[in-house]
C-alpha cells in the first residue's frame, strides 16, 4: 500500500526539500548538496521516474493523488504527503497550479569519455545562468537528435526545477553532464575527435549554413551568453566560429531560438 499521510505531518528533513521553492539562488545551491532535484506536475515527475530516477518523497494535493496513485504504488516505502492548496502554498511558497512535486535522487554524473563514446552531435552551453534558456535548449536537443549536452561549471542547473518544466521533461532524455574543468575540456573534446564550433560574431566566421554542408561526422556547437557571449579563451580553441545570418538589422537571436537553429542546421544527415 502507498504511504500517505497529511501534509502537516511532513517531518522538517522533508519539507526542506519542498520550502521556498522559488528562491532560485538557495535552490540551486542546496538542491545539489541535498542530493535531490525537484520534478513539478504528473508529466514531468512520470518521466523522471521511467528515465529511471528514484523519488525520495511527494507532497500533492488531494486531486493529484488520485492521478498518480498508481505511481505511488510503484513505491510503497516512499511517502507521499496530501494538503489542500492553500498548505501546499504555504509550504512551497507559490500557488502549485499543477499540484503534484516529488523529490528525486539526483543521478550520479557519468564520466566524460563514457557519455561521448557513441556521440556524434553535442551541444556545449558555456555559463548560459538563466533556467528558462536552458531547459529551452534541453527541449530542442532532444526533438532534433542532440547525443548530449555538456554545461559549463557556472552554467545553471539542467535538474533545476524550471529548466526540468520549460524542457517539458525531455531533459531526463539527453544524457548530460557539467565539465569540471572549461574550457580545458574543449581539449578532450578535440582528443574524441569532435569538430568544435562556437558560435561568436567574428568577420571570419562561417556561416551557419556553411558549416551544416560540412556534415562533419562528430560535431560540437559551443553556445553562450548573450549579454557576454564566449569566453575568450573558448573561441580561441574552437576550431571555427559560426555565425547565423540575420536581416533588418537584427544583431542575435535568443540563445535558446540560436541553439535551436543551429542544430536543425548541423543535423546528421
Amino acid at each position: 500500500m502507498p504511504s500517505v499521510h497529511p501534509l502537516a505531518e511532513i517531518p522538517l528533513h522533508t519539507r526542506r526539500y519542498f520550502e521556498s521553492l522559488t528562491d532560485v539562488k538557495l535552490r540551486s545551491l542546496k538542491e545539489p548538496e541535498w542530493g535531490v532535484f525537484i520534478a513539478e506536475s504528473s508529466k514531468v515527475i512520470r518521466r523522471s521516474v521511467a528515465a529511471g530516477h528514484r523519488p525520495q518523497a511527494f507532497v500533492m494535493s488531494e486531486k493529484w493523488a488520485d492521478d498518480l496513485a498508481d505511481l505511488l504504488e510503484q513505491f510503497p516505502g516512499v511517502p507521499a504527503y496530501v494538503g489542500n492548496e492553500e498548505e501546499l502554498e504555504q509550504v512551497t511558497g507559490f500557488h502549485l497550479h499543477r499540484g503534484a512535486l516529488a523529490a528525486m535522487q539526483r543521478p550520479a554524473p557519468p564520466a566524460l569519455s563514457e557519455l561521448l563514446a557513441d556521440a556524434h552531435r553535442v551541444v556545449v552551453l558555456e555559463d548560459i545562468v538563466d533556467h528558462t534558456n536552458v531547459g529551452a535548449i534541453f527541449r530542442s536537443a532532444a526533438a532534433l537528435g542532440v547525443d548530449a549536452v555538456l554545461v559549463s561549471p557556472r552554467c545553471a542547473d539542467p535538474l533545476y526545477r524550471r529548466s526540468i518544466r520549460v524542457s517539458m521533461g525531455t531533459v531526463f532524455q539527453v544524457p548530460w553532464a557539467r565539465l569540471e574543468n572549461w574550457p580545458e575540456d574543449l581539449q578532450t573534446l578535440h582528443e574524441l575527435g569532435f569538430y568544435s564550433a562556437a558560435l561568436a560574431l567574428h568577420d571570419d566566421s562561417m556561416t551557419l549554413t556553411e558549416l551544416g554542408e560540412r556534415n562533419v561526422d562528430k560535431l560540437a556547437l559551443i553556445l553562450g551568453t548573450e549579454g557576454h557571449g564566449l569566453r575568450r579563451r573558448t573561441v580561441e580553441t574552437a576550431h571555427s566560429t559560426v555565425i547565423i545570418p540575420m536581416a533588418h538589422g537584427v544583431d542575435s537571436l535568443n540563445v535558446a531560438a540560436a541553439a535551436a537553429v543551429a542544430m536543425w542546421e548541423t543535423r546528421k544527415k
